[in-house]
């Protein structure tokens, strides 16, 4: 009952917004002749409806028995559809607000007369440049959401170039491919992901390092990509953690029984493709009798809706010996909530988690997300004294089945 009342208040609303943007547009279209507007309203309102009838049919639809990549692109369909008309409202708000305050000054300080004369004329109408400024940025965003459906698969090999003092001369010119976030439960172009993983393997790395989040929710999700990850290796191994979506945290289960056995699913599929799975503990890796320490551990976030499995006293514990220490944690918010604060001979640390929201803005000078709101430390590098921590923007994607402006990453670090 509280789910059905929770759904009739997104509907209402929906239908309130589509009446709110739809002034605008009447507004914008006020010069056209009598058959355009005939075309746009039409237009207008078959698509909201069609949105608003497969929201309320939604609950009844059982999208799971439909192909992954066609529920997801519908759903972000008219996803993109709302967000883009609550852009496009915010624009629409500040014009009745201006309205507002000058109906209020004349209301107050002017004569009948002159109110009448400001109604008359027009001065208190809606104002055609927001409108149009509301109506553009709303389809601007629109667009760029449809336009990043194609992006998904366009990986980008970022090169970056890490000097330490304390790297073992040994392990200077070590080259370390690091992903994140596979989300397999997403993937739906096998051939575009070979293609990713042929990337990387011309790379040629000493050393792979993956930081979690290899399905959405289930390990059997990863069934039709084993014979892609299995590719993937390096002369000085293959490295992964475990990500928030690995635990199965987001799916009902019939008993707690059933999620375990699902974990130990997962960890057997990190084997079988080859890669060793670190569970809060560290490897020691040798070159010409120096050694450099690799830290694995299981989730941890400082964020309060996110689990915290991991225990990195127990994963540092025996890596003091080694100079040089690298930590691979999924959630980059572990960086200043611990590392820094606790281990300050933790040289480099690799995370994921953000994706970057798979949406923002990064141009020289210019580098913007939403989710930096949430994440201070939410793609690429960052530096505190001797310390660093480099946030990959994610291999995969989850929910919406695109990106714009952020690309799936792939991050080829050298150490120096």
């Amino acid at each position: 009952m509280r789910h059905s009342r929770f759904w009739w208040v997104i509907v209402i609303f929906m239908l309130l917004l589509d009446f709110y943007f739809f002034q605008a547009l009447r507004t914008v279209t006020s010069t056209a002749n009598d058959n355009t507007r005939i075309i746009i309203y039409t237009a207008y309102w078959g698509i909201s409806v069609t949105a608003l009838t497969f929201l309320l049919l939604l609950p009844y639809l059982h999208f799971e028995r439909q192909a992954k990549i066609i529920r997801t692109t519908i759903f972000s369909v008219f996803a993109g559809l709302f967000f883009a008309k609550v852009v496009g409202s915010l624009f629409f708000v500040a014009d009745d607000l201006r309205r507002s305050v000058q109906w209020l000054g004349a209301e107050l300080f002017s004569s009948k007369a002159t109110l009448n004369e400001m109604l008359a004329s027009g001065t208190l109408s809606r104002s055609m440049l927001l409108s149009w400024m509301g109506l553009v940025a709303g389809g601007g965003l629109f667009g760029s959401l449809v336009y990043g459906f194609n992006n998904k698969y366009r990986y980008d090999v970022k090169r970056i170039r890490l000097a330490f003092d304390k790297l073992p001369k040994a392990f200077k010119g070590l080259k370390i491919v690091h992903i994140s976030d596979i989300h397999s439960g997403s993937l739906a172009n096998k051939v575009a992901v070979q293609k990713g993983v042929e990337r990387i393997l011309e790379e040629k790395p000493d050393l792979i390092l993956f930081t979690g989040d290899l399905v959405n929710n289930v390990a059997d999700e990863m069934k039709d990509y084993m014979d892609v990850f299995n590719k993937l290796s390096a002369p000085m191994g293959v490295y992964s953690t475990l990500g928030n979506h690995d635990y199965g945290d987001y799916v009902r289960w019939e008993n707690i029984e059933q999620k375990n056995a699902n974990l130990e699913r997962l960890k057997q599929i990190h084997a079988e493709l080859g890669w060793q799975l670190l569970m809060n503990e560290h490897v020691i890796l040798e070159r010409e009798n120096e050694t450099i320490a690799v830290l694995g551990i299981e989730n941890w976030s400082a964020k309060n809706r996110f689990p915290k499995y991991g225990d990195l006293k127990k994963a540092y514990t025996g890596s003091e010996k080694h100079a040089f220490k690298i930590l691979m944690s999924h959630d980059p918010s572990h960086w200043k909530a611990e590392v820094l604060t606790e281990y300050n001979d933790i040289d480099l640390m690799l995370a994921g988690h953000t994706h970057g929201m798979q949406f923002g803005v990064e141009i020289p000078g210019l580098k913007w997300s939403p989710v930096q709101y949430v994440y201070k430390e939410w793609a690429g590098l960052y530096e505190k004294e001797n310390q660093k921590l480099y946030v990959n923007r994610g291999f995969g994607f989850l929910g919406y089945p695109g990106r714009v402006g952020i690309l799936p990453e792939i991050t080829v670090i050298e150490l120096s």
